[in-house]
C-alpha cells in the first residue's frame, strides 16, 4: 500500500509527464540497447549486455516508485486550507532566534522539494516542526548539532 502524498496540480502533472516520459521514451531506448548488446555474442563476457539490462533495471525501479507515489497521490484545494497554522502549501515566514535571520520557505510534498526556491518538504525535519504551529509560536527544531528555535511570523497561501 502506497503512502498518501498531497501535490499541487503542477507537482502532479510534472510527476504524471515524468512517467510517461519513462514508459513511451526511455523504455524503448533501454529495450534496445539490450537486443544492440545481445548481437554483439556471448552474453557471458558481455559486458554491454551487463550495463544495459542494469540500466533497465534501474529504469523500472523508478517506473515502479513514480507508479506507487502516483497511487498514492492527493491533490490538495487550496481554497479548503486554514490559514491560520502551517499546512502543506503554506507560505511560511519564520525568524531565527539565535542569529535573526529571516526566511520564507513553503511547505511542499517531497516530490516537490526545491530548498533553491525556497520549497521544503514536510517531511523534512524543518517542514516537520513547522507543521502544525501558528503565528507567534516557536518551533523548536532538532537538527544534528543540537535545537533550533524559530519563530513563525507570517503565514499565507
Amino acid at each position: 500500500m502506497s503512502k498518501v502524498s498531497y501535490y499541487t496540480p503542477e507537482g502532479l502533472k510534472k510527476l504524471r509527464d515524468e512517467l510517461q516520459q519513462l514508459k513511451d521514451v526511455e523504455r524503448v531506448k533501454a529495450s534496445r540497447a539490450i537486443a544492440e548488446a545481445r548481437d554483439k555474442g556471448d552474453l557471458s563476457e558481455n559486458a554491454e549486455y551487463d550495463a544495459a539490462k542494469e540500466a533497465q533495471g534501474m529504469l523500472e525501479m523508478r517506473i515502479s516508485k513514480l507508479e506507487d507515489a502516483l497511487a498514492g497521490a492527493r491533490v490538495i484545494d487550496e481554497s479548503q486550507l486554514d490559514n491560520s497554522k502551517v499546512l502543506v502549501l503554506s507560505k511560511v515566514k519564520i525568524k531565527n532566534q539565535t542569529n535573526g535571520m529571516e526566511m520564507n520557505y513553503t511547505l511542499v510534498a517531497d516530490g516537490e522539494a526545491d530548498l533553491a526556491s525556497g520549497k521544503i518538504s514536510v517531511n523534512s525535519p524543518i517542514g516537520r516542526g513547522l507543521l502544525g504551529k501558528s503565528v507567534g509560536d516557536v518551533a523548536e527544531i532538532q537538527v544534528p548539532n543540537g535545537v533550533m528555535k524559530f519563530d513563525v511570523i507570517e503565514i499565507s497561501r
